[in-house]
């Protein structure tokens, strides 16, 4: 089975990481992996996510199974914070715990395959990178439409429309739920309800890709645009994450929520579910849901965990905006947009061989596509990372 296999391509976001740790240069600039870092650089442990785990060590007391489902405290909470409790969306939704949000994804893209098999998922261009590879596994079609203009830094929001008039009733939509990655550029709230009226229209399934929720403008403010699609649409998915907002990476922390016409079509479809988490990763991991879990659930924990949230949010608004200035009036184009958008992400639009001049010249590492992680940019570093981008945008 394994003797004739040639070596494997190496995965770019990894390799790109092993090529950051072995550069000596102390100017060194990590823009690449996807992960929140602090002020100095660092990937955190918040103190909230602490205070839970040592709460967990001395009152847990099995390591017993719970179920497909996962963690139902977990569920709930990550329910009222996707929807606001209360509220029609949420007494029309029933969530379940996923290993990670990338879990969530593929568990939602074998549930669609199996509910729609000739049906096509729509997704933006550009996206995740990992997004067709998910579906794809799961024997969806994919189809892309038009979402981000590099060159202006914009939404190309006509010409997605236009495209999603393709959209039929066996068909599901991907947006990204806020924060989009990796262009960081929303729609506005009249945009959000133009997106649903047509998906309403055509009968499609939204499928929310909500991976940052409170690292755009606040937790209210980043699940403004999936209320406003819950309120024009009967069902709809959202595939969760909270590795960025707890900074859960390695616990693998996810969820899965679907909304249904009524409290008892969810409880259906979530019954459907349950089978396809059994027949993939059977039981996911508790570790990371009981964490949040607790956090959620304890009104101190919560309001010291939001502001940590609102820390790490306002960190990556300021870097923004210092790049910004350091580059207003430098290099061979306009990069005030970067001030303007949301979350971590960025389209720089650099080409391949400017991003290999970063690399090499400067020692500053963002994808190849011209992606960058603006939580590596600290008071330290940002000036030095402006004048490199000015230089090889110039040339």
């Amino acid at each position: 089975m394994f003797a004739d296999l040639k070596d494997a391509p190496a995965d770019p976001i990894l390799g790109m990481a092993q090529l950051f740790a072995a550069d000596p240069d102390p100017r060194k600039v990590d823009l690449g992996i996807g992960v929140y870092k602090d002020a100095a650089g660092d990937v955190i442990v918040l103190d909230t996510v602490k205070q839970a785990e040592r709460w967990l060590v001395e009152t847990q007391a099995s390591k017993g199974y719970i179920s497909s489902a996962g963690n139902p405290v977990y569920n709930d909470a990550i329910r009222a914070l996707i929807f606001r409790e209360g509220s029609d969306a949420h007494g029309r939704a029933r969530t379940v715990q996923t290993p990670g949000g990338t879990g969530a994804l593929r568990v939602a893209g074998d549930f669609i395959h199996r509910l729609r098999p000739g049906g096509r998922i729509f997704l933006p261009d550009p996206t995740w990178a990992n997004h067709p590879a998910l579906f794809a596994a799961a024997g969806i079609e994919i189809v892309t439409y038009p979402y981000y203009d590099v060159a202006t830094g914009q939404l190309r929001f006509d010409a997605m429309m236009a495209a999603l008039e393709a959209l039929t009733a066996d068909d599901t939509l991907l947006v990204h739920g806020c924060c989009h990655n990796p262009s960081g550029t929303d729609p506005d709230a009249a945009q959000w309800a133009a997106i649903g009226d047509l998906l309403a229209a055509k009968g499609a399934t939204p499928l929310v890709d909500l991976a940052y929720l409170g690292f755009g403008q606040g937790l209210e403010e980043d699940r403004a645009g999936i209320a406003i699609l819950a309120g024009k649409v009967r069902e709809m998915i959202v595939a969760s994450s909270c590795s960025k907002n707890f900074a859960l990476y390695r616990e693998r922390t996810g969820a899965l929520t679907l909304v249904a016409g009524t409290p008892t079509q969810a409880d259906a479809a979530k019954g459907h579910l349950l089978p396809v988490i059994r027949a993939n990763y059977s039981m996911p991991p508790d570790h990371g849901a009981a964490v949040v879990a607790h956090i959620l659930g304890d009104a101190g924990l919560r309001a010291r965990w939001e502001s940590e949230l609102t820390g790490m949010r306002t960190r990556i608004q300021d870097v923004r905006r210092r790049l910004v200035a350091q580059l207003d009036g430098r290099g061979g184009r306009d990069f005030s947009y970067l001030a303007e958008q949301n979350g971590m992400f960025a389209l720089l639009g650099l080409s391949r061989d400017q991003v290999q001049k970063l690399r090499n010249d400067w020692h500053i590492y963002a994808t190849d596509s011209g992606r960058a992680n603006l939580a590596g940019l600290t008071a330290d570093n940002v000036d030095y990372v402006a004048e490199a981008f000015a230089a090889v945008s110039h040339g």
